[in-house]
């Protein structure tokens, strides 16, 4: 694939890789990593509040007919990518549907994104305990939180093979890289049992093409 758009971000970024595995769905050339238009862009500098005006990850760069546009926001940024380009459709072409995707999409960033990736694993990559250590009484504490999230998720999810419906959406691509990671921790028995629902999903994204590119050997 010719690049064809760039995804400005970390590759370990749950984010980042939303939208990389958009782009490998629908068989967009991409790049990822802190470089744009040759400009290297260090995190919350001037460079980077010029790109998105709260500092965060990921923005996506996209020249078209002599014009550089750029766009922040990772549910956007998937939509835009699935508008703008031909392949395969990652959003439903029924409204009602499409809304249903959107709500999902929108919950994933925001709740499921605070409770699984903010509040619990965080905590693996920079520990707070003493000596470095895990600091186990902060991810009993946000347990709670993380079950309610995943026993939201398992239920909407049910026996379908995607999230929202028969075939991959957007929603899909914010969810995976958050389950990707968890189902990497030493709890990931106990928040994702082997034998449920979220825990079989889990791995078929993992066996698809883009999830064979984006998800494996991707480490937080």
């Amino acid at each position: 694939m010719l690049n064809q758009v760039v995804i400005v971000g970390p590759k370990f970024s749950n984010f980042v890789r939303s939208v990389m595995l958009c782009c490998e769905e629908k068989g967009i050339g991409y790049t990822a990593g802190m470089e744009v238009r040759g400009v290297a862009i260090e995190y919350k500098s001037d460079e980077h509040f010029a790109l998105h005006p709260s500092g965060k990850f990921p923005v996506l760069c996209h020249d078209v007919n002599d014009r550089a546009y750029t766009l922040f926001e990772t549910g956007p940024i998937c939509r835009y990518l699935d508008m703008m380009f031909e392949g395969v459709s990652l959003q439903p072409a029924d409204i009602a549907m499409r809304m249903q995707v959107d709500q999902w999409t929108q919950y994933i960033s925001i709740e499921a994104d605070k409770a699984i990736m903010r509040d619990y694993m965080l905590e693996f990559k920079s520990p707070t305990g003493d000596n470095g250590a895990i600091n186990v009484a902060r991810l009993q504490a946000a347990t709670p939180a993380i079950e309610h999230v995943l026993s939201v998720l398992e239920k909407t999810l049910g026996d379908k093979p995607f999230l929202c419906s028969d075939r991959y959406t957007t929603a899909d691509a914010l969810l995976t890289p958050m389950l990707d990671y968890l189902a990497n921790t030493p709890t990931a028995d106990q928040l994702l049992p082997q034998q449920s629902e979220l825990r079989a999903y889990i791995e078929r994204m993992r066996q698809r093409p883009s999830g064979q590119t984006v998800l494996v050997n991707v480490t937080l």
